[in-house]
């Protein structure tokens, strides 16, 4: 198929990045410059303007109300919702759509004819989609990079891995399997939903649960199973070229046949031949290809253990682990033979009061003492502990966790919004 982008590439930029595309044997790079150009300020828009625009209209108390640091994950979750969205879509049409591709098929599960193909084959509408496979992951090496303390170093040495295999995609090889590879991003609209569901206090809910179900069955077929198969695949391919005498360049006489015009673009078939006149794979190529693939599947098998570990904490169980595990506390019930004072006077001239139900040992935890207490001065010191005004008197109670600490825990209710609030300190 030959490439469907409407603008052809300029002049401009094509005699730009023609002697950086020699110099780093990227042959059809300049034929793809402006669509790698479009898709990054595709993705810089969302995220600079659409992302906040759409935010502030569908959720803005909740948008307006994060912190910078949050705001900046909810765009870049965004942007990686549209992202997923366009890539996958794109990819699923070159699967089913593009016959020259299709053609480089081999017989079986794993055929190992038209290998050739497989690794030096070129077609527009592949190279359209590595253009905005490639731009995205610039996007995202970019954020990865300026934000490694919110996303992580496993987030960019994911960046790194992916710009690293769709740059050197443009020499061009294993352009077959741009599309395989990019199917991974099937999971990520639901990864995005999910983290989502978490910030619009969805946490638990109906929503979360089916979206956690679709996340893990996705996340699990496309990344583990289709992706540890196709890596086999592509292994196999790679293999074979540098096995068959290609880590040395190879000038082959074959780049016309069948009456094909070799290098015409615009024809469809002569297209797929057009940068196969020399067929190279470099060992370090070879290395860089296998290493991030590698890279890539180790950071999947991780993340899905992860990602299930997380979504299983949002729910009760059996299914689910919330209140299970260190964090869970079981409150000791009171001491039958302990007499609750059924009031405590304060030491403040002209200011008596009650704190019924509080046991010295609370009082204590709130900074006073039995003859030195008011509703008052308790409800202050609550309100420091919890670092929220409290409607309601707090509730003072002994909990004993799994590790076997124990500790005194003061909750209320807070006013603003009304919701349960607690303070924890260990005894």
């Amino acid at each position: 198929m030959l490439d469907p982008f409407p603008f052809p590439p300029p002049g401009a930029l094509t005699a730009f990045t023609g002697p950086l595309s020699s110099k780093l044997s990227l042959p059809t790079l300049p034929l793809h410059a402006h669509e790698v150009v479009f898709a990054l300020s595709f993705y810089v828009l969302v995220g600079k303007v659409f992302a906040p625009w759409i935010s502030r209209r569908v959720v803005p108390q909740r948008y307006n109300a994060l912190s910078s640091r949050t705001k900046i994950n909810w765009d870049v979750h965004v942007v990686s919702f549209v992202q997923s969205c366009v890539i996958c879509t794109m990819s699923l049409w070159v699967i089913f759509y593009d016959e020259e591709r299709q053609s480089w098929r081999g017989s079986g599960a794993f055929g190992i004819d038209n290998w050739e193909k497989r690794v030096w084959g070129y077609t527009g509408a592949t190279g359209l989609l590595q253009s905005f496979a490639l731009a995205y992951f610039l996007w995202d090496l970019y954020m990865c990079s300026r934000y490694v303390h919110i996303f992580g170093w496993g987030m960019l040495a994911h960046a790194v891995s992916a710009v690293t295999v769709f740059s050197f995609g443009f020499r061009p090889f294993l352009y077959f399997y741009a599309p395989v590879f990019l199917l991974y991003e099937l999971s990520s609209p639901f990864l995005n939903i999910h983290w989502f569901c978490d910030k619009l206090d969805l946490t638990g809910s109906v929503y979360q649960a089916i979206n956690g179900a679709l996340l893990t069955s996705t996340f699990f077929a496309c990344r583990l199973i289709w992706g540890s198969y196709s890596s086999i695949l592509v292994f196999r391919d790679i293999y074979k070229a540098t096995s068959s005498g290609y880590t040395i360049p190879q000038y082959l006489a074959d780049a016309v046949k069948d009456g094909m015009k070799a290098g015409d673009l615009s024809d469809t078939q002569a297209q797929t031949r057009a940068f196969m006149d020399v067929r190279y794979v470099p060992l370090w190529l070879a290395a860089i290809y296998l290493a991030s693939n590698l890279v890539l599947n180790i950071l999947n098998f991780w993340w899905f253990g992860k990602m299930v570990q997380t979504i299983r904490k949002r729910f009760d169980p059996p299914w689910g682990t919330k209140g299970i595990g260190p964090d869970v506390v079981h409150y000791q019930p009171p001491d039958p033979t302990f007499e609750k004072p059924k009031s405590v006077t304060t030491s403040v001239p002209g200011a008596p009061a009650t704190l019924t139900g509080l046991s010295e040992e609370g009082l204590e935890v709130l900074g006073l003492g039995r003859k030195d207490a008011s509703i008052k001065d308790a409800r202050r010191r609550a309100e420091e502990l919890m670092g929220e005004p409290v409607d309601s008197e707090p509730i003072v109670q002994r909990g004993v966790y799994a590790d076997g600490h124990r500790s005194i825990e003061v909750s209320g209710s807070t006013a603003t919004p009304a919701r349960s609030t607690r303070s924890r300190r260990k005894a």
